[in-house]
């Protein structure tokens, strides 16, 4: 209970993250043909409109491997207070989301690139708090 207790904030940021991540991931596994098919056309006028799928399937890794980071960082946060996999989550979520912005801004999709900076602004302050 005392490791609980004592990474509260970053147990709870871990939460928050895999949330996100897993239903982001399992939302383009489910529906590929639909998040392909509106990606293809939101790039369509950028550098990147002949890459989407592979793009896609990049994202959908990473935030399937960050997904599971999250699990493993919360349970060894909780179990054994130890703060490896939880710092590696945090790390992999902010790099996930660089990604995602710098593709929102190439797209020209500015409020869809203010949505993904706040939740920049939570998975970066989860790597601060886990790391201090």
């Amino acid at each position: 209970m005392d490791n609980l207790i004592n990474n509260i904030v970053s147990i709870t940021i871990l939460a928050f993250l895999l949330i996100t991540f897993l239903q982001s991931g399992l939302d383009k596994v489910l529906d590929w043909k639909g998040n392909l098919s509106w990606l293809k056309e939101h790039f369509s006028k950028t550098f990147m409109g002949g890459m989407v799928p592979l793009l896609l399937g990049v994202v959908l890794v990473l935030e399937i491997i960050t997904s599971i980071y999250c699990i493993l960082g919360i349970y060894q946060l909780i179990s054994e207070n130890i703060i490896d996999n939880a710092i590696l989550a945090m790390f992999l979520s902010c790099a996930t989301l660089l990604l995602l912005l710098f593709g929102q801004r190439v797209a020209k999709d500015y409020p869809g690139a203010l949505t993904i900076t706040c939740y920049f602004i939570v998975a970066i302050f989860g790597l601060y708090v886990t790391t201090i």
